[in-house]
């Protein structure tokens, strides 16, 4: 799945069949060849809002699907096909502001809000993502517009300074997020990836991926696979179908991490869970291997504690105080901690 760009009624005859031509017809290829694949995906689609600029090839005008003024009419056509997602992003639509920097909040909601009213119209739930970069900070305003998510930066790219710079920069932006509106900090990448032509596979070394994965399931972030699905090797997919780790994901609450601890290039994230447990993250941002610690002090919990480690699905056993572990070179250790005994259950809930 992926960006696709399907013909509306109502375009010119000429983009009409380009877009045709481009879009409903490969996105209904990869839905057959999803289904023929086993794979059990959501039908997705990701629009751009665009309108004809002046000065710019037509080949660049015709690039996106969903055209100013005809938002009720692809709201309709999307729920019409199916649609169970839609990425709507800001791209050209930056052209039809009064100026480049500094937008107004108002106009930087603007057409969120009118799409959020037409996706609202049509007799099917379609997931709203938003897509502006985080302009005028996002997050304080986007569930606002209707959004069920939005971007929090610019496009991730399969490094360790982009990555570790999007996650570990999601801290401040936890106390916006919850059930039903979410940050986004872009996609996975991880498996084969690559943009346009160039197709290769992640230059994340496994330790950066794990880090990559734990950090956007502690963050509640959507888990979005930026990658080719007919090329997932058994590493990858051992990545993304943990269980243990995506019920972090899932959980109920829907309260992302925050750090809780912080030394130099060691960092403690941790998030409540619905049943009381805790999520926690135990990261390693330097180059060298080190020991990293939660103490039960910077959860406000005392007691015994079991420690379970979820990559590894492997009980550690019950622990007082703190958690120590050695974690790899840009590496995670992902621990749930489940209260022994009910006394110290209730000093959790106590915090929270």
């Amino acid at each position: 799945f992926g960006l696709v760009h399907p013909a509306f009624d109502g375009l010119p005859t000429a983009r009409h069949e380009a877009a045709c031509a481009s879009g409903s017809v490969a996105i209904l290829a990869a839905t057959a060849e999803i289904e023929a694949g086993r794979y059990d995906l959501a039908c997705v689609v990701g629009v751009e809002q665009m309108r004809n600029v002046p000065g710019q090839k037509a080949a660049e005008n015709l690039g996106s699907a969903a055209w100013a003024g005809h938002e009720f009419q692809d709201a309709q056509r999307f729920a019409e096909w199916g649609f169970d997602y839609l990425k709507y992003d800001w791209c050209s639509y930056r052209f039809q502001v009064s100026r480049r920097n500094g937008i107004p909040r108002d106009e930087l909601m603007k057409p969120y809000l009118l799409m959020g009213e037409a996706l609202r119209a049509q007799p099917r739930d379609i997931v709203y993502s938003l897509c502006q970069y985080g302009l005028g900070d996002v997050w304080e305003w986007g569930a606002q517009t209707g959004a069920n998510a939005w971007r929090t930066t610019r496009d991730i790219t399969d490094t360790w300074a982009s990555m570790a710079g999007i996650g570990f920069n999601l801290h401040d932006k936890a106390p916006h997020a919850g059930p039903g509106h979410w940050n986004d900090p872009d996609m996975l990448v991880v498996g084969f990836v690559g943009w346009g032509g160039n197709r290769r596979a992640t230059r994340l070394t496994p330790d950066e991926q794990y880090t990559h994965v734990a950090l956007w399931s502690l963050a509640a972030a959507p888990l979005l696979i930026g990658g080719d699905l007919t090329r997932l090797d058994a590493f990858t997919m051992n990545l993304l179908t943990n269980d243990e780790v995506i019920a972090v994901n899932q959980d109920p609450l829907g309260q992302p991490a925050r750090r809780v601890a912080r030394q130099r290039n060691l960092e403690v994230w941790a998030r409540p869970l619905a049943d009381g447990a805790y999520a926690v993250g135990l990261f390693n941002r330097g180059e060298l291997p080190a020991d990293v610690t939660v103490r039960w002090s910077d959860l406000g919990v005392a007691g015994a504690w079991q420690v379970r480690d979820l990559w590894r699905q492997r009980d550690l056993g019950a622990h007082r105080d703190r958690f120590s572990a050695k974690v790899p070179r840009h590496g995670v250790v992902l621990v749930r901690l489940s209260a022994k005994d009910a006394s110290d259950r209730v000093v959790a809930a106590g915090r929270e």
